[in-house]
């Protein structure tokens, strides 16, 4: 385990105990790493309370709501106040596509729709960035992690348009590297396997994704959330300060495979 007992990152996206975000944010803490958490709204503040209050010292606690300017605007300039001397890294987990988008045929998305998946599940990075980076810069450099899906590169039943934003993201992870690696600000994505999160919860059939995976993959099992969270920390951290504009699988090998 990596110990970063100076560092100090923000995480968007935790949703819940089962959340990679989450995974990733106690793995952090566990290394030394000072914390900010997001929560989106007032209906899941409960949970990332319940959750930060199991880390010691507990994160602080801030809404953000990826879509509205303002909530980023406000978020970074709070966590300015709380760290004057910069911030070292952004996990950003936040996706959504309304429910109709996924459980209709690709074909039937709605342009509001798109414009809702697009802009949560890909520009919030992009939007994020911008608030983070100046933090960055101030530090000498920092690191910047988003997550994505395999469905960004392969058609899988019932993701439709989930799967078109998160292509999305992983381009912007490429030019927002090429833009932020001057001031030695790196962008990468991790593509993980399939986890019972309570995004995957709106995925019609998500059991026999996960049957699939553990049937065909080179490892012959499915992913844990801590193996998520352990690539995120190098990433994150110094161990990965030659790698940016990057999508690691972390998938047990099944996106190698044809069949």
């Amino acid at each position: 385990m990596p110990s970063w007992p100076e560092s100090c990152g923000v995480v968007v996206g935790v949703a819940n105990k089962r959340s990679l975000a989450w995974a990733i944010a106690r793995a952090a803490h566990a290394a030394g790493a000072r914390l900010v958490l997001t929560y989106q709204n007032e209906r899941l503040r409960e949970n990332v309370e319940d959750l930060a209050a199991t880390l010691d010292p507990a994160p602080l606690l801030l809404p953000c709501d990826v879509s509205l300017d303002a909530d980023i605007a406000a978020l970074f300039a709070r966590v300015g106040a709380e760290w004057p001397d910069g911030l070292d890294f952004l996990v950003h987990g936040a996706a959504f596509a309304p429910r109709e988008a996924i459980s209709e045929p690709f074909l039937k998305t709605s342009r509001e729709a798109w414009r809702v998946a697009l802009d949560v599940s890909a520009y919030s990075l992009v939007a994020l960035a911008n608030g983070a980076a100046p933090l960055m810069a101030a530090r000498g450099g920092g690191s910047m992690l988003t997550l994505t899906y395999l469905g960004s590169e392969r058609v899988f039943p019932n993701y439709n348009v989930m799967g078109v934003a998160k292509a999305a993201l992983e381009a912007s992870v490429r030019y927002l590297a090429s833009d932020l690696g001057p001031q030695n600000i790196r962008v990468n994505a991790i593509s993980a396997g399939p986890v019972k999160t309570l995004a995957a919860a709106g995925v019609s059939g998500f059991s026999s994704i996960l049957r699939v995976y553990q049937e065909r993959a080179p490892l012959r099992r499915n992913i844990e959330t801590a193996e998520v969270a352990e690539a995120a920390l190098f990433l994150l951290g110094p161990a990965g300060r030659g790698v940016t504009a990057e999508v690691l699988h972390v998938d047990c090998g099944y996106h190698a495979m044809g069949m």
